[in-house]
């Protein structure tokens, strides 16, 4: 049971169901106050709610509720003026419908309360209608009048209790025109992957974990002042660029997300991806190296490779006529018997016979030609020249 002081005690309408409750507040501010002091001496600086007819501070028991009209008049209202107001909702949640929970834009979200069942007689109602609430997977929508006004509300539950959320009207809640970037910008579909990928990265919050900490940064402040020492000094900020390659930032966005949780980046371009503004970057080229002297290399390995098999070839020609003789005077020597001798010796005779013809041949060629190029040499030496008279 919560031992919070009630800001309002009257009855949920159920249709004809009336269900006694008290209204309790369901957040509370945990944000440092501050006073307003002289700062030449330290004093508090206060404000004296004077009357100005009779000129003198007046007390809290004394001070009402007024309404200025056009042309300054004051009315005066009073609590019981407020009690007794001729609508329904003056004491009254009355609940008007039963919608899904998405039909309620977050933007009209206003502050939250408990709706506490007043006394043992609203225990069986008010379980009722929460009961009815969680199965039926919706929020009930309410009137109701509060601190002067009458406002809508949004009943839902929240573990075994009913909370209520007050909601701006449809009316109070500003068209948001102007406010997105009035440019055309086509996002890639792998922007758009990568942004998922962070997306997946950072995963989910248990929110109980948060905290505030600039309230704990402003607690160390003021308990270090108070104590006469120097407040802690604040981190340099973190340098910002103007404008930032979108890819690289996520996919450095990626990395650092895995590492922060433990876990492994994979070898991607994230691991070498650079943080560069657009206007410094540069396109660079790879220079491909020239082919020196390619094509006299090739013509060397064409001419090596015919030596190879002009060498080749003389060798297999060679081997070829010793093998053919060898098996001619085989053959000789198997038929005729004992004139194998002399049919071999007349092969060799022949063999050599050829050979000098051969060389004689080839030396009388080069002699001839030797003479012919000394007599052609001779004969222009011989030559007169022509004298012009």
């Amino acid at each position: 049971m919560l031992h919070v002081r009630s800001i309002w005690n009257g009855a949920i309408s159920f249709g004809l169901v009336s269900i006694p409750i008290k209204l309790v507040n369901a957040t509370e501010s945990h944000s440092i106050s501050f006073r307003q002091i002289h700062t030449e001496d330290g004093g508090r600086i206060r404000y004296r709610k004077v009357c100005e007819l009779e000129d003198r501070e007046v007390s809290q028991d004394e001070i009402g509720k007024g309404y200025e009209d056009a042309d300054g008049t004051i009315v005066q209202i009073t609590d019981e003026d407020l009690a007794h107001l001729p609508i329904p909702t003056a004491r009254t949640i009355d609940i008007v419908a039963f919608v899904p929970a998405d039909r309620i834009d977050p933007l009209q979200m206003d502050a939250s309360y408990y709706l506490q069942a007043g006394g043992a007689p609203a225990a069986k109602p008010y379980i009722l209608l929460r009961e009815a609430l969680k199965r039926s997977n919706k929020v009930a929508i309410a009137k109701y009048a509060l601190r002067g006004r009458e406002r809508l509300g949004m009943l839902r539950v929240v573990g075994d209790a009913i909370a209520m959320h007050g909601l701006l009207w449809p009316d109070e809640v500003r068209a948001p025109e102007g406010v997105a970037p009035d440019v055309d910008v086509t996002v890639r579909d792998k922007e758009l992957d990568l942004a998922d990928a962070l997306m997946d990265t950072l995963g989910e919050v248990d929110l109980a974990d948060l905290h505030d900490e600039y309230r704990e940064a402003l607690d160390e402040v003021i308990a270090a002042k108070a104590a006469g020492e120097a407040p802690p000094e604040a981190p340099a900020p973190a340098a910002a660029g103007k404008v930032l390659d979108l890819m690289a930032a996520l996919e450095k966005s990626v990395r650092a997300a895995k590492e922060s949780r433990g876990e492994a980046a994979e070898p991607d371009a994230a691991a070498e991806a650079e943080v560069r503004p657009l206007s410094q970057r540069r396109t660079t080229t790879r220079a491909t190296p020239k082919e020196t002297g390619g094509k006299k290399s090739t013509s060397a390995a064409k001419k090596t490779a015919a030596k190879k098999a002009t060498a080749s070839t003389s060798k297999s020609t060679a081997k070829s006529t010793t093998k053919s003789t060898s098996r001619a005077a085989g053959k000789s020597g198997a038929g005729a018997g004992a004139g194998s001798a002399s049919a071999a010796k007349s092969v060799s005779k022949k063999a050599t016979t050829a050979k000098k013809t051969t060389a004689s041949k080839a030396t009388a060629g080069k002699a001839t030609a030797s003479k012919t190029t000394a007599s052609k040499t001779t004969a222009k030496k011989a030559t007169p020249r022509k004298r012009t008279a």
